[in-house]
């Protein structure tokens, strides 16, 4: 019987071996293949461009302080640590901070600049006669994408974590982190006891290590099973691993907040939640808060629970007194202190959803979505949040203004305006709603309207790119006319109902005669126009009906935009991009979105149209820009207007800037508004706020200059020096001559030729 009983127990005790050896097999391969694989799951960031600093930039000190603003710096007397400028007249002081961008890290710097008349007239670093060429502040955090399980987390380096909060944490949670072995089973020993006299758990045994465990690998269930697991874990942990790898995997994965659906997770992206500010920026008060968090991050929520959170705050003060880590005297003074976390929440949600989906439509085209969600990409944009914030505010009032001024209904109207730079074709800002922060339809990017005359110069520019048959003074004819549909003829009417007979080509464009495009359009071709609308970049297939001529094309604003940044720019079509480049988790490089530029259009004919869409701006049907805009900012562009007066357009330049703005309704009921009274109104408000560069027009080198009669459509003899100097393609078809006082006597087409001839070097160098 006792060999029985033995054989049994040694059975037992094998079968007990064989079940703990396949657990700790098990476990083990858990903690190895989790712990040495790819730990977290990290989002995306977003960041908008770096503000450039440089002698000579123009810069209002009000949208230095904007940035500095949306950057979340906090001015002072005294310059302590990064994120902090200093203000003393027209000079400011920046004590930057680091960041890693594409071209390598920043360091924090103290920069001090000297504006003088809007401009930046000194760049050095403080306290040295070192003067800066360029500086950049770090870009802005504008949107993330977040994993599937919707945590968000910033990762941090242990040596880059300041060392009272390391010293806190441990003084806090675990004093002996770097004595015990994972575990301390006097300390599990007395918490047991403490609770079992209490009757309900008042005191934990658990070390650092295994919060950690149970945080990363196990559940929240309350079982013997899984407190026997965690145990095992944190010596499989601890024997694996250094401390210091347990602690910086500790300093990231803790729980320490709720955002909606996103969970805050570790010391640095609390540090922004919280305090909208770096870790390394901390005061010992804002550290005693996050650390006192870890014990119950919803617990002792400061926002939700100030008294209680302001209690833990300060029992850590003083813990941290008494332990050496603040002078004593300190110590009351800190206790007195407000929580100091931020009024606003920093919400995971973007403020600039139109933007960000212009983002995510190109990355799609090169990253998964699950290297996105999960890869800790960062992705450096083209965004400028001044023009954005600019391009908000205009649409927003004019809207109401709109609203007010034609008693129409409260928020009937909605509107986009989309802006990029002329030359690089970087979109700097997108608006698609009215109320921009909200997510939802993106009328910039998807919205589908007839365009109206903004489709013109497409029009305009295909007939001068045939300058033997077509220049700005050929006389086109503005007559009735019907065109056979096969069911009702269709039979073009200009804007005011009358017509105009011989008018010269400028001026049909200028005055947006309908009746004269659609002759121009059918006489070079249906084909030949939308060959044209392909070259500057609109990609959409478009059907040969003569309707098309005035509009009867439905576009997004952006597939505007990209027609006009190809215009704007000569000729040379650069195509829109959101994305400057993209870096991994190790701040490495992975890719440039280098900018392309592609011939489309003859430049000489180009330069011929814009100077006709300037004066669309001065005379024309956008003539109240004179009035709007700031003296002297000389732009080009076009209006656009759709039947029943349903969809508004402005599309226009200047040497820098390109923009599109559309205002109508999302029931495509009439606004009563055209171009010029709408979406032109948006155009200008933003335009004439930002800073930009007035337009430029420089002629190609086979441009000649005339002086002309716009009104008949001639050039004046070289004697005159009156009428108005109009570009001709060198080779290309001239109009007529005429004297200064009437029509030459016996003048021929040989000797119109030579005497015009004859005055061009002078006619050039008077325009030069």
């Amino acid at each position: 019987m006792k060999k029985l009983a033995l054989s049994l127990l040694l059975l037992l005790l094998t079968l007990a071996a064989y079940s703990l050896w396949n657990t700790l097999e098990h476990l083990n391969g858990q903690i190895t293949e989790r712990f040495e694989g790819r730990r977290w799951e990290l989002p995306a960031r977003i960041y908008g461009r770096p503000l450039e600093l440089y002698i000579g930039k123009e810069l209002e000190q009000a949208q230095l302080l904007r940035e500095l603003e949306l950057l979340q710096y906090t001015e002072t007397t005294r310059l302590e640590k990064a994120g902090e400028y200093r203000i003393d007249g027209n000079r400011i002081t920046i004590h930057s901070r680091g960041f890693h961008l594409p071209d390598g890290k920043q360091n924090t710097t103290l920069v001090e600049l000297g504006l003088t008349d809007n401009h930046i007239a000194s760049l050095n670093i403080e306290d040295d006669n070192q003067q800066l060429t360029l500086f950049r502040l770090e870009p802005l955090h504008i949107a993330s994408i977040y994993p599937g399980d919707n945590e968000d987390r910033l990762l941090i380096r242990i040596e880059d974590t300041p060392d009272l909060l390391i010293k806190t944490l441990l003084l806090t949670e675990d004093k002996k982190f770097y004595q015990h072995i994972g575990v301390r089973p006097l300390a599990i020993f007395r918490a047991l006891l403490a609770n079992i006299k209490a009757g309900k758990t008042v005191q934990g045994g658990s070390t650092l290590t295994q919060q950690l465990v149970k945080n990363f690998f196990l559940s929240s269930e309350q079982s013997l099973r899984r407190k026997f697991n965690e145990a095992l874990m944190a010596l499989l942990l601890e024997y694996h691993y250094t401390k210091d790898e347990i602690l910086a995997a500790y300093l990231n994965e803790i729980y320490l907040g709720q955002d909606g659906k996103r969970a805050i997770h570790g010391f640095a992206l609390a540090s922004r939640f919280y305090f909208q500010r770096n870790i390394d920026e901390l005061a010992p008060e804002q550290i005693a808060l996050l650390v006192g968090l870890a014990k119950g991050a919803s617990f002792y929520h400061p926002r939700k629970q100030p008294l209680r959170a302001k209690e833990r705050r300060d029992l850590i003060l003083t813990n941290m007194g008494h332990a050496g880590l603040l002078a004593s005297e300190d110590v009351d003074h800190l206790q007195k202190k407000p929580l100091g976390v931020s009024k606003r929440i920093p919400s995971g949600i973007t403020r600039y959803p139109a933007f960000l989906q212009l983002v995510r439509n190109q990355l799609r085209r090169d990253y998964r979505p699950e290297d996105l969600q999960s890869e800790g990409l960062s992705i450096f944009t083209t965004f400028d949040p001044i023009i954005q914030r600019q391009a908000e505010e205009s649409l927003q009032k004019i809207l109401n203004d709109l609203e007010r001024e034609r008693k129409m209904t409260k928020e009937s109207l909605q509107g986009a305006f989309i802006v990029a730079s002329v030359d690089q074709g970087e979109v700097l800002a997108v608006v698609g709603d009215r109320f921009p922060a909200q997510a939802g339809f993106n009328r910039a990017l998807s919205m589908r309207r007839p365009v109206g005359s903004v489709i013109k110069p497409a029009v305009y520019l295909s007939a001068l790119g045939l300058p033997e048959k077509y220049n700005l003074l050929t006389l086109l004819d503005d007559s009735p006319l019907v065109i056979p549909t096969g069911k009702e003829d269709w039979q073009p009417q200009n804007f005011d109902k009358t017509f105009h007979g011989p008018v010269p080509l400028r001026q049909a464009l200028v005055e947006s005669l309908n009746v004269a495009t659609v002759q121009l359009g059918l006489d070079i071709g249906l084909d030949s126009v939308i060959q044209t609308l392909h070259r500057l970049g609109i990609q959409e297939d478009i059907q040969p009906f003569p309707s098309l001529l005035l509009g009867a094309v439905e576009l997004p604003p952006v597939d505007v935009l990209q027609m006009y940044q190809t215009i704007a720019a000569g000729g040379y079509k650069t195509p829109l991009r959101s994305i400057l480049a993209v870096t991994d988790q190790q701040d490495q490089l992975l890719q440039r979105y280098p900018l392309t530029v592609e011939q489309a259009a003859d430049p000489a004919a180009v330069f011929c149209l814009n100077t006709a869409l300037q004066e669309v701006t001065v005379s024309g049907t956008g003539h109240s820009l004179q009035r709007l805009l700031p003296a002297g900012q000389a732009v080009a562009g076009k209006t656009g207007t759709t039947d029943d007066l349903r969809d508004s357009w402005f599309a226009g330049f200047n040497n820098s800037h390109v923009a599109v703005a559309w205002v109508g309704r999302d029931d495509n009921g009439s606004t009563g508004l055209t171009g010029s009274t709408g979406a032109l109104r948006v155009w200008a408000a933003t335009m004439g706020a930002i800073t930009t560069t007035p337009l430029d027009l420089q002629p190609p080198p086979d441009i000649d200059l005339y002086f002309s009669d716009i009104q008949t459509g001639r050039l004046f003899s070289d004697q005159c020096r009156q009428g108005e100097l109009v570009p001709f393609i060198r080779g290309g078809l001239l109009p007529p001559v005429i004297p200064c006082n009437g029509p030459m006597k016996g003048q021929n087409e040989n000797n119109i030729e030579q005497t015009i001839q004859q005055g061009i070097q002078q006619l050039l160098r008077i325009f030069q």
